[in-house]
């Protein structure tokens, strides 16, 4: 496995957990439950993410700017997340938030997927993108747990 598969994965539970959210209601224990797996898995992603694929990348003078670009909208939905925290889940700015949240994921997803990781193809070696998918996925696991 590649990291592009690894960091894939990830991506995959985003996408379904942020769309399922957004279709919870009210103070509910599914919103509630939801919610939880999608922070755990958010922040799990990020943390792997930025030590194994846009660390390394920052070794590079054309991996910089994508690196930082990535990190800075990880911050932004860290920031979407302690909104969340601090409002009522039954409010409507609640769900507004958590709207924003999934656009923000998606969009986040899609610039990987369709930019950085074609960037990342030519500044990377094979042996590297193997040897950081694995570091990834144990470094994941480990935030996880």
């Amino acid at each position: 496995m590649q990291i592009f598969e690894a960091l894939r994965e990830s991506h995959d539970r985003q996408r379904e957990l942020a769309a399922a959210l957004i279709e919870t209601h009210g103070d509910s224990p599914e919103r509630a439950q939801c919610y939880e797996q999608l922070k755990a898995e958010l922040l799990a992603h990020a943390r792997a993410e930025e030590r194994f694929f846009y660390s390394p990348l920052m070794q590079h003078d054309t991996g910089v700017s994508l690196s930082r670009h990535g990190v800075a909208e990880h911050h932004e939905m860290d920031e979407m997340l302690e909104t969340l925290e601090e409002v009522d889940p039954s409010s409507s700015s609640w769900i507004s938030t958590a709207r924003k949240l999934k656009e923000k994921i998606f969009h986040h997803l899609e610039d990987e997927e369709h930019t950085f990781f074609q960037q990342a193809g030519k500044i990377l070696t094979d042996a590297q993108k193997t040897s950081l998918a694995k570091d990834y996925v144990e470094d994941y696991k480990d935030a996880l747990a």
